[in-house]
């Protein structure tokens, strides 16, 4: 599926649903065209260095944050190391990390925040007013190739007007010079400034504008980038060249004017043809030939900004790659390390349950059990011993009351002949036969006499 086509037919409706590469897809392409190149300030947060070179981090306000990444190329040309909390100035384009369809900016430029705030609204301000159109070739004003009166906009204590007036009077001496005074720094400067353009193209006494200053900090030439003052430029009936600063300068009102020179100096020659003609072709053809360029360059610019807008480089889509092996990367080394916590926690779960295995608590539990069964044992026997004690003594007592010694001892007695056999029965005994007659208390011998035969009755004891 082309980004195109999932664009304009897919996931419309249900008989041609996109998928989810596709969606994300789509999504990246509509991101990146979007955002081709913007300008964030924010405080650094989550700042990961990996181990490829690439650094991933967040960047936040007081309500919001967004992901960033920024590939080794980029950052090795970073000439300090970010530290979470640092306020930053960064430029970068909007994307899409289609793997996991994580919104991000990825960073090509960071510096830190100050002034950086003040390019931030520069290129703000620049971008906001190029697509309005204000930065036109189309829209600007010619000059007069022979002009007698030229205003200057600037400070008249300054060394840029003693610069144009310098120029002016070597080169054509005949051209009038009215000064507009007005500040070229500070708060108050940019109404000024716009006060004596309004002031100028009010009056009408002039052919053509000279604005600018001598060179200074960005904080200095602060004033010609204002909007105000832009639009001004933009809107004036008169034609009007910036010169603001040195060579390397360059402000909002450089690219709203009718033409731009390096300098005050360059303004005036540009302006002032000499006495010579040749002076005066050059002159002619040098103005001609900056204004071909600067028209060509502005061309340019716009036609690349609509190509690169269009046109992913090769580079992202390695760059792409490349965070993309940093995420299964950093994946490997989440899933390795939660392994080894795992494979450690059940290490320790085993060694505890080897532990309440011991055979050396099992010996001391046995030990235990065993004694105390010993116990019982010991116990058991006692109260055993004790009932057979008691009930030989019960059986002893039962076999004493059957004994011969227990009859005796109630007067009875044991009647043997001279072998020692019981006589029972006076049938038993003859007249004359000694006998024997054991007592419970000795024993005596008797001579038998008589005999009777008659039984005694059993008497109740």
């Amino acid at each position: 599926m082309s980004e195109n086509s999932s664009l304009s037919g897919a996931g419309r409706d249900k008989s041609q649903p996109l998928s989810v590469s596709g969606l994300n897809q789509s999504a990246r392409y509509l991101l990146e065209s979007t955002f081709p190149s913007i300008w964030l300030e924010a405080e650094l947060s989550g700042y990961r260095p990996h181990g490829s070179g690439h650094w991933y981090f967040t960047l936040k306000d007081k309500k919001a944050n967004i992901s960033c990444a920024m590939f080794r190329r980029e950052n090795s040309r970073i000439g300090f190391e970010p530290q979470d909390g640092m306020q930053l100035l960064v430029r970068g384009r909007i994307s899409l990390y289609e793997p996991r369809g994580n919104y991000q900016l990825i960073i090509d430029h960071m510096e830190q925040a100050g002034n950086g705030a003040l390019k931030r609204e520069f290129e703000l301000l620049k971008q906001r007013l190029w697509h309005e159109g204000l930065f036109d070739p189309a829209s600007k004003k010619a000059f007069p190739e022979s002009p007698k009166k030229i205003g200057v906009i600037t400070s008249p204590t300054g060394a840029a007007i003693t610069d144009i007036l310098t120029v002016l009077k070597r080169r054509n001496p005949a051209i009038e010079v009215i000064i507009y005074p007005a500040a070229v720094q500070g708060a108050e400067a940019a109404p000024r400034l716009i006060q004596a353009l309004q002031t100028a193209n009010r009056r009408q006494e002039c052919d053509l504008l000279i604005i600018g200053r001598g060179g200074g900090s960005l904080e200095d030439l602060q004033a010609f980038n204002d909007e105000a003052l832009a639009r001004a430029i933009a809107a004036s009936e008169l034609p009007i060249i910036s010169a603001v600063g040195h060579e390397i300068d360059t402000s909002i009102s450089d690219f709203v004017a009718d033409a731009q020179a390096a300098t005050p100096s360059a303004a005036a020659e540009l302006v002032s043809p000499d006495h010579g003609g040749e002076q005066i072709w050059l002159a002619q053809q040098r103005r001609k030939l900056i204004q071909l360029i600067q028209q060509r360059i502005r061309a340019n610019q716009q036609n690349l900004t609509h190509l690169s807008s269009r046109l992913r480089h090769p580079g992202q889509q390695l760059q792409q790659k490349m965070q993309q092996l940093d995420q299964l990367t950093f994946r490997l080394n989440t899933f390795i390390e939660k392994n080894l916590q795992d494979r450690a926690k059940k290490l320790t779960q085993l060694q505890h349950r080897l532990t309440s295995h011991s055979p050396e608590k099992q010996i001391a539990a046995k030990a235990s059990q065993l004694e105390q069964l010993n116990l019982k044992m010991n116990f058991a026997i006692e109260q055993k011993m004790q009932q057979k004690k008691n009930q030989l003594a019960r059986l002893a007592e039962g076999l004493n009351s059957y004994s011969p010694l227990s009859t005796l001892s109630r007067g009875y007695a044991l009647v043997t002949n001279e072998k020692q056999q019981v006589i029972k029965s006076s049938e038993q005994l003859t007249s004359g036969q000694i006998i024997n007659i054991q007592l419970a208390q000795g024993s005596a011998s008797a001579q038998i006499t008589s005999k009777a035969t008659q039984q005694l009755e059993a008497a109740n004891d």
